[in-house]
């Protein structure tokens, strides 16, 4: 797989791994098969994947710490990206909180949970509406001035919310949603290309008309002998040179499709039929 750099410093391949479904049902609570979980995030690394997302929401708690038993100590390179800023007050619901009180009180929950010194990358998962953006931001500097975070991205945010971070601080990477059939960060993506921030896109399949059965998806697929999943993935790689997709799954079997879709080439002729005009 090609790479990216992270921050300057942390080189990682470019297909990721999303720890979401490291989870229960609803990405609640424990998973329904712990050692399945467990496998599944070792046969990750086994297979080259050295850049994990996470999220203290994911479970709560749950993923973290599956992750931890899993990969504990951590090998040299493995960098595991969590996030802070996302409550979960039940299975169904998902609410912002950035009162700069919480945001600290959950990286210390995430280093005790995967039994970490320091956070590689630590991303505000939601700028909170009721609380000033800057008080947020800056409880991230100060995680960061303290040694307990290494580096800092955010989610789901605009040009405009980007900017208005980087006047207080460093942001490595952007993590919206983005794939072939939702393309709404188009802007975000050409942005984080021209300041060399890696954008991290999460729920990475397509979705849509392109990927409907007989679609270019499906076609494009048919004549590289891939799954059209595979196609998708390549396409974001194909998209700009500081994508780093993380498809999560519970299955071995499609963690080992997502990460073959790295040596994924596609053609000029292809990529114009997968790439309608915005």
């Amino acid at each position: 797989m090609s790479t990216v750099v992270l921050g300057g410093d942390l080189p990682l391949n470019r297909i990721g791994f999303g720890a979401m479904h490291l989870t229960g049902p609803g990405v609640w609570g424990p998973p329904e098969n712990p050692a399945a979980a467990v496998a599944v995030a070792r046969r990750a690394v086994e297979l080259g994947v050295n850049f994990i997302d996470t999220a203290d929401s994911y479970g709560p708690g749950t993923s973290e710490e599956v992750l931890a038993e899993a990969l504990h100590p951590y090998p040299p390179g493995l960098v595991i990206g969590t996030k802070a800023g996302q409550t979960r007050p039940s299975r169904r619901e998902w609410r912002p909180v950035g009162r700069p009180e919480y945001l600290r009180q959950q990286a210390e929950l995430s280093l005790r949970r995967l039994r970490l010194e320091r956070i590689d990358l630590y991303q505000l998962h939601r700028i909170d509406p009721k609380v000033p953006a800057d008080e947020q931001f800056g409880a991230l500097r100060q995680l960061q001035d303290e040694g307990k975070i290494r580096h800092i991205g955010l989610s789901e945010v605009t040009v405009d919310q980007l900017e208005q971070a980087r006047r207080q601080l460093e942001v490595v990477s952007v993590q919206n949603m983005y794939n072939l059939g939702q393309r709404r960060h188009e802007d975000v993506v050409d942005y984080c290309e021209r300041e060399n921030i890696v954008f991290i896109p999460w729920e990475p399949m397509a979705s849509g008309d392109l990927a409907a059965p007989g679609g270019p998806l499906e076609r494009v697929a048919k004549q590289l002998d891939a799954t059209p999943a595979q196609v998708a993935l390549a396409w974001l790689l194909h998209r700009s040179p500081v994508m780093l997709p993380i498809p999560g799954t519970s299955s071995i079997a499609h963690l080992e499709e997502n990460v073959a879709a790295g040596s994924l080439e596609l053609s000029a002729d292809q990529l114009a039929e997968l790439t309608p005009a915005s």
